[in-house]
C-alpha cells in the first residue's frame, strides 16, 4: 500500500481526521458485511453475547453492557434485541433472561466467521506488535484529552 503523505508530513497530520477516517472505514466494512447476511452489527453483539455467556444474561445485562458501543443507545439496544427476539433468534422468559434458538446459534456461526475473515482482512500486513502499539497509542489520546473509552 502507499501512504498518503512521507513521515515527515505525516507527523503533522491532525489525529482526529485519521481516526474518524479508520472508524468510518472500518465500521462500514463490518455493518455492510453484516447486513450481507441479514444482521445489524448491534443484533451481532447481542447475538454474540447470549453465544458466549457461560452464565445466563437478562436483557438488562446486556443492554448495559452494549449500550454504549459506538454510542448505541439503551433504546436502540432494547429495540435490536426485540428485533434479534422476532427473527427467532434469541428467547426471552419472563425473567427477562436471554437465550439462543436453534436458528440463532446457526446465524451467530455464520456471523462469528464472517467476523474472523473481516479481522484478517483489516489485519492484513500489520504485525500484532504494531496492533498493540496503535491501541495504546490511542487510548493515550482518548487519555491526553480528559476522554474516556471502555470496551470489554
Amino acid at each position: 500500500m502507499e501512504y498518503s503523505h512521507s513521515d515527515a508530513e505525516l507527523i503533522q497530520q491532525p489525529i482526529g481526521y485519521w481516526s474518524w477516517a479508520a472508524y468510518d472505514a472500518v465500521v462500514t466494512r463490518t455493518r455492510t458485511a453484516l447486513a450481507g447476511i441479514g444482521l445489524s452489527q448491534p443484533q451481532w453483539w447481542a447475538l454474540a453475547q447470549v453465544a458466549r455467556s457461560e452464565a445466563v444474561k437478562t436483557r438488562e445485562e446486556v443492554t448495559r453492557l452494549l449500550r454504549n458501543y459506538l454510542d448505541t443507545g439503551a433504546q436502540t439496544m432494547e429495540a435490536e434485541i426485540d428485533d434479534a427476539i422476532v427473527q427467532g433468534w434469541i428467547t426471552e422468559d419472563a425473567e427477562g433472561r436471554l437465550g439462543l434458538t436453534a436458528e440463532g446459534g446457526a446465524l451467530y456461526g455464520k456471523a462469528a466467521a464472517l467476523q474472523d475473515e473481516l479481522w484478517a482482512e483489516r489485519h492484513a500486513g500489520i504485525s500484532d506488535e504494531e496492533y498493540v502499539t496503535t491501541l495504546k497509542v490511542l487510548q493515550r489520546f482518548i487519555h491526553n484529552t480528559g476522554g474516556r473509552a471502555w470496551h470489554h
